[in-house]
């Protein structure tokens, strides 16, 4: 069944106003009178609606549905400003895995560099993405993007959170395999973790002592040496079986 994400709180009757969701809704998917689709309000319900009026955009919630798909940890992923289109597919698949924040910033050896015009530009266009992959994965929760101009605006974030790990190439190497098992253990349902990646050309030592100086572990991903696009999805897909697989 299909479904939407609708910005504000649940109320019946209601009308849909995004003018993308109800091109979606209307034009591209054909939605009738008394078709049912599946709602998500800003307080994670997902709730079965049912078509009054396709003209008028109008619709009636049936009933709220028990379905919870969200990961037990709210989990941020924090990465470098990586090349190319790169963030686009970090964005789509760490959605489809669960991702409660996708965020970025500008790291010490990050090629791409972009002013707050294009990060604004880049944000809107990766929010899309991320709502069209929780659409798709049928999550409760959209994820938020957030792009960082500066590198001090994203350290000065690292108080929200109940544990902060950086995947770190040097501890993968030198055979680090337990501090996000540790991590992840350690942890209860609901509580924030920050995952931190590199980009291309992974993260420097002083970024390493700075993101430790503010309580941040090293973490090693296994043996063998990811790209900057699959060490996201390798930590939340380790985080889920952790964490939901029994």
């Amino acid at each position: 069944m299909q479904q939407y994400f609708i910005k504000g709180q649940a109320s019946s009757p209601l009308t849909v106003t995004d003018k993308d969701t109800v091109k979606h809704m209307f034009s591209v998917m054909r939605l009738a009178e008394n078709d049912q689709v599946v709602l998500v309000f800003d307080d994670g319900i997902k709730r079965l609606a049912r078509v009054l009026d396709k003209e008028a955009h109008h619709f009636e919630l049936v009933e709220d549905l028990p379905d919870q798909v969200e990961l037990p940890l709210q989990v941020t992923i924090a990465c470098g400003f990586p090349k190319g289109d790169k963030l686009e597919f970090i964005s789509q698949k760490t959605t489809e895995l669960g991702a409660h924040a996708i965020w970025a910033f500008p790291a010490d050896w990050s090629v791409a560099k972009w002013d707050r015009k294009k990060l604004d530009k880049k944000a809107e266009k990766l929010s899309k993405i991320a709502l069209g992959a929780a659409e798709q994965s049928k999550r409760n929760r959209l994820p938020q993007v957030s792009l960082f101009e500066k590198k001090d605006d994203f350290l000065a974030r690292f108080g929200e959170f109940d544990r902060v790990l950086v995947a770190y190439e040097e501890s993968a190497k030198g055979g680090e395999t337990a501090a996000l098992i540790k991590a992840v253990q350690g942890m209860k349902r609901g509580q924030k973790l920050l995952l931190i990646f590199g980009p291309e050309g992974g993260l420097s030592p002083a970024e390493i002592e700075t993101f430790e100086q503010l309580g941040a572990s090293c973490a090693g991903l296994g043996p063998r040496i990811l790209r900057a696009e699959t060490a996201p999805l390798y930590a939340l897909s380790a985080v889920s079986v952790l964490c939901e697989l029994k």
